[in-house]
């Protein structure tokens, strides 16, 4: 491992492979077998289990938990707090605990304090809003949020809303395919 910072009070297990440039920080803990690529940033307290698997430049910020059968491709933002679970029949007396996958495809966003259900896709370059819920798949480009989770809009790859037209507000690229009047829910 090469150009890799491991702040002192962080736990990298001899098993998990690190990518050149990434930065693993505070009392973080990741586990045997976990996979992160370059350029990622993985904050204070942040707990990557065992055989998870991360892309290149994915920033994790502080208090992230990331289970056993989550997959995060390249350009991943997960946003303080946010979580994820791996069992759809959670109990603790239960010898039948089995893993859901959970995919998030490249340059998703997952806003602070986020729950995200086991067994689900995040679409690429969606956007999951502060303290949303979400139970179900989101197509790529979409914005959900709340409790459950709802889709009201689409999203530009740089972060920002489409307008009615599926025009992004900031960088001006045009998305015709999603309009503000055509959601996945419809």
């Amino acid at each position: 491992m090469s150009n890799i910072y491991v702040h002192p009070t962080a736990e990298v297990d001899k098993g998990a492979m690190v990518g050149d440039g990434t930065k693993i920080w505070n009392q973080a803990q990741v586990r045997e077998g976990a996979r992160l690529g370059e350029g990622c940033v993985v904050s204070k307290n942040v707990y990557i289990d065992e055989n998870v698997q991360i892309g290149s430049r994915v920033k994790i910020q502080n208090n992230v938990n990331v289970y056993h059968g989550v997959t995060i491709e390249d350009d991943v933002f997960l946003g303080p707090s946010m979580t994820f679970t791996n069992d759809m029949y959670p109990r603790a007396f239960s010898r039948e605990w089995k893993v859901s996958d959970t995919l998030v495809k490249r340059g998703a966003s997952i806003g602070a304090n986020a729950s995200i259900r086991c067994g689900i896709t995040i679409g690429e370059y969606a956007t999951i809003g502060i303290g949303s819920t979400v139970v179900k798949d989101v197509p790529a480009h979409a914005l959900v949020v709340g409790n459950p989770a709802r889709q009201i809009g689409w999203v530009c790859e740089c972060g920002y809303k489409l307008d009615e037209c599926g025009k992004c507000v900031n960088c001006m690229k045009e998305y015709p395919q999603y309009t503000q009047n055509k959601t996945r829910e419809e």
